[in-house]
């Protein structure tokens, strides 16, 4: 069980032109020679990973993507039109995987990292490069090699900006229902969650961000109890986590805070990096809890917890403050990817005033003699 979205896909890359065979005939010029042109090269077929990018959605309807083939060469040395290249951009934390020998083709964790899936034919030779002082009239050409072709297995393991975090029952789901296009399983029991569930967050027409629910975490997750160990790793990448809690259990034994907890103990067993990662406190349910008591529970919830960073009240069921939630998050993401850009942008900088202040004089940049 992987916490990934999987597509399967073809590239063909195009073939290569065919060289051409062919000889001057001008008015006074009756044996000018041979001038047979190259044939163009067939197109690649790239992958180029983009952050904007959220799913593999695209690839799972469009399964077979060519490349032209490059123009076959002709008479009085001219050359045939290369093919135009593909790109096919994937979401960043995609691994390729060729699907007939398993090799890993490439794994794109970057931004804007570019890797070859199908390299184009290489276009054949006319018979001007067959000339020669002892072969005047070449006859020969070469025939444009055949471009690449691959089934690929595209698996994406990296795919939540947001996570969410809490115990079996907390409401995930039905958060994840109320503020997406994702259909979860939703009952009345704990672990009704058993595989996770991704669903798009539309803000707007233009602007969305992807959520993610993994299976309900309990005591001893970090070392393989419940479900949500599982997918615990898939998370260390996502941007943001919101730690959703049950602020009236059906149980009066239940204690929200010590389950909450119990959560965090557990995160900081199986990685220190996810409990240092932002984290917001979500407290649900509280369409259940009377309205006089709503604000007394919250306030000692949050003291008892020792909670410090930014708490929202919301209502998964009756959608009661998701809107203000799902505004705040797509907010903060775009914060992050502001300061990221910038951050991006000053560092080149720093690096163009670095090769700006080289002395020319030094040796090292000396062209040899």
């Amino acid at each position: 069980m992987k916490f990934i979205d999987e597509a399967r896909i073809e590239v063909i890359a195009g073939d290569g032109g065919n060289g051409c065979a062919s000889f001057c005939r001008e008015k006074f010029r009756p044996f000018g020679g041979p001038d047979g042109g190259d044939g163009g090269r067939g197109g690649s077929i790239w992958a180029i990973a983009d952050r904007n990018v959220n799913t593999l959605v695209d690839y799972r309807y469009s399964k077979m993507h060519r490349a032209k083939d490059g123009e076959s060469g002709r008479g009085a040395d001219c050359y045939g039109k290369g093919a135009d290249d593909i790109y096919l951009r994937m979401p960043v934390g995609t691994l390729i995987i060729d699907e007939v020998n398993g090799d890993i083709i490439a794994d794109m964790t970057e931004h804007g990292q570019v890797e070859l899936l199908a390299l184009g034919g290489e276009g054949g030779w006319g018979n001007i490069h067959f000339k020669t002082s002892t072969n005047r009239a070449p006859r020969q050409k070469t025939e444009g090699k055949e471009g690449a072709r691959r089934e690929l297995r595209l698996e994406l393991k990296v795919l939540a900006d947001v996570g969410l975090l809490g115990m079996p029952n907390a409401g995930k789901s039905t958060f994840i229902s109320a503020v997406s296009n994702a259909k979860p399983k939703i009952a009345d029991y704990p672990f009704t969650t058993l595989h996770p569930n991704l669903g798009v967050v539309r803000v707007s027409h233009e602007k969305s961000f992807v959520i993610a629910d993994i299976p309900g975490l309990i005591e001893g997750a970090a070392e393989g109890a419940g479900l949500g160990h599982q997918f615990l790793r898939h998370l260390q990448r996502t941007g943001l986590l919101l730690h959703i809690v049950d602020l009236a259990p059906f149980e009066d034994t239940v204690d929200p805070v010590k389950e909450a907890k119990a959560l965090v103990k557990e995160l900081k067993k199986y990685d220190e990096a996810l409990v240092d990662k932002p984290r917001w406190l979500v407290l649900n349910k509280l369409d259940v809890v009377p309205e006089e008591e709503r604000a007394k529970r919250v306030k000692d919830f949050v003291k008892k917890f020792g909670f410090k960073g930014p708490v929202f009240e919301i209502s998964a069921l009756s959608h009661d403050g998701t809107q203000e939630l799902v505004n705040a998050i797509y907010k903060h993401l775009e914060q992050v990817k502001h300061s990221e850009q910038r951050a991006e942008e000053t560092q080149m900088t720093e690096e163009a005033r670095g090769i700006s202040s080289i002395d020319p004089d030094d040796p090292r940049f000396k062209i040899m003699e």
